[in-house]
C-alpha cells in the first residue's frame, strides 16, 4: 500500500515544482502588453554647459572712451625735448563679425617742453581684428584719417596750425565684466607728418608721431 502512494506523491511534487516555475515566469509577463517587460535604458549623461559668453555679440554697436598719455617721437624731425603729455579719445563702432569690428574715433593728445607746446586732434576710421574669448579678448587694429594739429615752438620758430593725413596701429585687450561692459587697455602708435610755415615764411615738416597708452571702457548697446 505504501509503495502505491509513492507514485502519486512524486507526481504531485513534480506538478508543484512546475507550477512554481510557471508562476515566476508569469510574474515577468506584462498582462497589458504582449511580451515581457523591458526596463528603459538609463538617460544619457548631461553634457557640460558651454562656457558663458560674456563678450559683445556680432552686429552690436558699441561706445568706447579712453584716457592716457602721449609719448612723442624724438627722432629725426620729431619733438625733441618734449615731455610725455595727456591723451584721450572717444568713439563708436560695430562688431560686424566675431573677429572683426569697424570703428570711428575722435580724440586729442598733447605735449609740452617748457613754454613750447603741441596739440593734435585725430579723426580716424579703422578696423580691429579680435581673438574671440568669453572674457579676455586681445585685438590688433589699424586705421586712417585726418590729424588736425597746432604747434607753438620758439626753438623751431613755428606758431602755426596744420591738417594732415595720417594713420595708426593699435594693440589692446578687452576684459569683459558682462555681455555689455568691458574694461579696456590699449597702446596705439600714430603716424603723422605735419607741415607748418615758420617765422621766416618757409614750410617745415615736423614729425608728430608717437605712442598713446590708454585705459578705458567699452560699452555695447
Amino acid at each position: 500500500m505504501r509503495k502505491w502512494l509513492v507514485l502519486p506523491m512524486a507526481a504531485f511534487l513534480v506538478a508543484g515544482l512546475a507550477w512554481a516555475g510557471h508562476a515566476a515566469e508569469y510574474d515577468r509577463y506584462d498582462r497589458y502588453e504582449r511580451g515581457y517587460r523591458v526596463e528603459p535604458p538609463p538617460p544619457p549623461p548631461r553634457a557640460a554647459a558651454p562656457a558663458r559668453q560674456r563678450h559683445a555679440q556680432s552686429g552690436e554697436p558699441y561706445f568706447f572712451g579712453h584716457i592716457g598719455a602721449y609719448d612723442p617721437n624724438a627722432d629725426g624731425d620729431g619733438l625733441r625735448g618734449y615731455d610725455s603729455g595727456f591723451a584721450f579719445d572717444l568713439g563708436v563702432g560695430s562688431r560686424v563679425s566675431p573677429v572683426f569690428a569697424v570703428e570711428g574715433t575722435f580724440g586729442a593728445f598733447s605735449a609740452e617742453a617748457g613754454d613750447d607746446e603741441v596739440a593734435v586732434v585725430p579723426l580716424t576710421i579703422g578696423l580691429r581684428f579680435i581673438v574671440p574669448n568669453p572674457i579676455i579678448e586681445p585685438y590688433l587694429g589699424a586705421g586712417l584719417g585726418l590729424y588736425f594739429s597746432s604747434i607753438d615752438d620758439l626753438v623751431l620758430g613755428i606758431d602755426d596750425d596744420s591738417t594732415d593725413f595720417g594713420g595708426y596701429m593699435s594693440l589692446g585687450m578687452d576684459f569683459w565684466l558682462s555681455p555689455r561692459v568691458a574694461l579696456n587697455f590699449e597702446g596705439k602708435y600714430h603716424w603723422v607728418d605735419a607741415e607748418y610755415t615758420d617765422f621766416s615764411g618757409f614750410d617745415r615738416d615736423v614729425d608728430l608721431s608717437g605712442w598713446t597708452v590708454n585705459f578705458g571702457v567699452r560699452v555695447s548697446f
